[in-house]
C-alpha cells in the first residue's frame, strides 16, 4: 500500500463473490454453539442457504437483515465478537484463490480495499481483518450497556442502501468512485456497480449476468484465472472432458502411462518435450483424464486467429508474445499456479528443427524453472514419443490415417522438486527428467534421412538448421 492517502478503492462483496458460500450459515452455527442463537438448523433455513449459494440472493435477504437485530436483542457484544472471531477462521478458509490475488493487486496499486456486505459489522469485521481489508462497510446493530438493543444503528447495507453507504464512505474519505472498482455477484448490487468507474460482475446471478451483458461490464469467476469462461457454472474444459479420451482420437494409437502422477489438487507445472503440433492434443488428453483443468502458454500467432484465439483464451490459454519480452504471460501463469491450477508448458519453446530434432540431449529454456521457482510448485514431467508421425512440423494439417494409426506413447513421471536457486541447474534437471521417460531409441545417436530432416522444417522455413544445435536455455519461455 502506498504511504499517500488512497484516491481510489476496490470494493468487494462477500458471499458468492470472494467466498462461494453463505457466511451467515457458518456464523449461525458458531453463535448457536456459544449459546447466543437457537441451536440446530432446520430444513427451511438449510434450503434457503443452499439456494442462495446456487442461484444468488433474493429480496428475502434485505428483509432478513432488517429483522436480524431483533433476534440479537440482549446478546453480549463482547461474547458475540469473540464468537465471530472463531467463525471467521472457518469462513476465511473458503476464500477463493483468485480473490486473494485480486485484493492484493489492488492494495499493491495503492487503492483502499473495502469489504461491503449486508452481514452485521460485529460479525464480519473479524473476516475482513483476517483477509486484510482496509475498511468495512456493513450493517450495524445498536448497542447499549454492552448488549445489543434489538434495533438497527442506521440503515441496512443492502441493495441501494449499500450503494448509499459506499457513497457516503467515499465522500468522507476522499475516494473518487469513478476511479474505483466494485465486485459483486448480485443483481441487487447493480446500483453499486453502476456507481463506480470499474464494475466487475463476479459469479453473477442470472439477472446480473444479463445486466452485465447489456452494460458491457466484465464478468469474473474468482475461483479461476481472469478470462476463463463458465457455462452453467462449469469451465469449457469440464464440459468437454467426458469426450477427451485417447480412444476417440482415430488417427493415433495413444498409450498413456502414469496419469496418477498428476496431483489430484493444488498447483503443479506439467512439462513435456516438443516433437510435433500433435503434442498439445496428447497433453490435453492426459490432463483431462486426470480430472483436472489446465492453463497453457502458447505463441501469440495461435491466439491471434479470429474466433479460435478467443475460444482458447476463454478455455484457459495464456498468450505469449516473445517479441515483446513482457513478463505478463509468466505473471499470469504464476498466479494460476498459486491459485491451485495446473499449468502446462513445453520448456523447449518450439519444435526442434533439422539435426536438432534428432539430438539425444534435450535442451530447454528457463521458463519452466522460473515458474516453479516463483510459485514453489512441483513439476510433473511427461515424455512424448511418436507424435511427429501424426502431425509432422512440415505439414499444415495432421495425417488422417484411420485404418493404421501410428503409435504414440506418453509417459507421466513422478513430480519432482527443484533447488529453486539456479535456473540453469533446475532447467537441466527438468530436461533430464523428461528425457528419462523416453524410450531407448531417444538416447541413441541417429543419422536421419533427407526425408526425415525435411519433415522437421515448417513450410517455407529459410533459417539455418545447424544453429538449432547450439540453442541453450534462455531468458524467455
Amino acid at each position: 500500500m502506498s504511504s499517500s492517502k488512497p484516491k481510489a478503492a476496490a470494493i468487494f462483496d462477500l458471499d458468492r463473490t470472494i467466498i462461494p458460500i453463505a457466511s451467515p450459515q457458518i456464523l449461525q452455527r458458531h453463535l448457536a454453539a456459544a449459546g447466543l442463537a437457537p441451536t440446530g438448523g432446520n430444513f427451511v433455513s438449510d434450503a434457503f442457504f443452499k439456494m442462495f449459494e446456487i442461484a444468488g440472493e433474493s429480496g428475502l435477504v434485505g428483509r432478513a437483515a432488517k429483522l436480524g437485530p431483533r433476534a440479537a436483542k440482549g446478546w453480549s457484544v463482547e461474547a458475540t465478537e469473540e464468537t465471530a472471531r472463531e467463525a471467521a477462521e472457518e469462513i476465511v478458509q473458503h476464500l477463493l484463490p483468485f480473490a486473494r490475488t485480486e485484493i492484493d493487486a489492488h492494495a499493491a496499486a495503492g487503492r483502499a480495499t473495502v469489504l461491503a456486505t449486508t452481514t452485521p459489522r460485529h460479525l464480519v469485521q473479524p473476516v475482513a481483518d483476517l483477509i486484510g481489508f482496509d475498511h468495512v462497510i456493513a450493517t450495524k446493530w445498536e448497542q447499549e450497556h454492552g448488549e445489543f438493543t434489538g434495533e438497527l444503528d442506521g440503515d441496512v447495507v443492502w441493495g441501494r442502501g449499500k450503494r448509499d453507504a459506499v457513497k457516503a464512505w467515499a465522500k468522507e474519505n476522499g475516494i473518487d468512485l469513478h476511479q474505483s472498482y466494485a465486485y459483486s455477484d448480485s443483481y441487487y448490487d447493480s446500483s453499486l456497480l453502476a456507481s463506480v468507474g470499474h464494475p466487475v460482475a463476479v459469479n453473477p446471478d442470472v439477472r446480473l449476468a444479463a445486466t452485465a451483458a447489456l452494460r458491457g461490464w466484465p464478468v469474473r469467476y474468482l475461483d479461476k484465472p481472469e478470462g476463463i469462461l463458465k457455462i452453467a457454472g462449469m469451465e469449457m474444459q469440464e464440459l468437454i472432458r467426458p469426450f477427451v479420451r485417447p480412444e476417440l482420437i482415430p488417427n493415433a494409437d495413444i498409450d498413456i502411462e502414469g496419469i496418477d502422477n498428476i496431483p489430484a489438487e493444488g498447483g503443479a507445472l506439467v512439462v513435456a518435450n516438443h516433437r510435433s503440433y500433435f503434442d498439445p492434443i496428447v497433453i490435453t488428453t492426459i490432463i483431462a483424464r486426470s480430472g483436472r483443468n489446465a492453463r497453457y502458454l502458447g505463441k501469440k500467432e495461435v491466439f491471434d486467429v479470429p474466433v479460435i484465439g478467443a475460444m482458447m483464451l476463454s478455455a484457459g490459454g495464456i498468450r505469449v508474445d516473445r517479441g515483446t519480452g513482457s513478463d505478463e504471460p509468466l505473471d499470469a501463469a504464476i498466479a494460476a499456479l498459486k491459485g491451485g491450477d495446473i499449468v502446462f508448458l513445453m520448456p523447449q519453446g518450439t519444435i526442434p528443427r533439422g539435426p536438432a530434432f534428432f539430438d539425444a540431449e534435450l535442451k530447454g529454456r528457463w521458463g519452466a524453472a522460473k515458474l516453479a521457482t516463483a510459485a514453489k510448485v512441483p513439476i510433473v514431467p511427461v515424455g512424448l514419443w511418436g507424435t511427429e508421425q501424426v502431425w509432422p512440423r512440415s505439414a499444415r494439417l495432421p495425417n488422417l490415417n484411420f485404418t493404421d494409426p501410428p503409435p504414440v506413447t506418453a509417459t507421466v513421471g513422478e513430480p519432482l522438486e527443484l533447488v529453486y536457486d539456479n535456473l540453469d541447474a533446475d532447467t537441466d534437471r527438468i530436461m533430464r527428467a523428461i528425457s528419462d521417460l523416453l524410450p531407448p531409441a531417444a538416447h541413441e545417436h541417429y543419422e536421419p534421412t533427407e526425408a526425415e530432416l525435411a519433415a522437421t522444417y515448417p513450410p517455407g522455413y529459410s533459417g539455418d538448421p545447424e544453429q538449432e544445435l547450439d540453442r541453450r536455455p534462455g531468458t524467455d519461455t
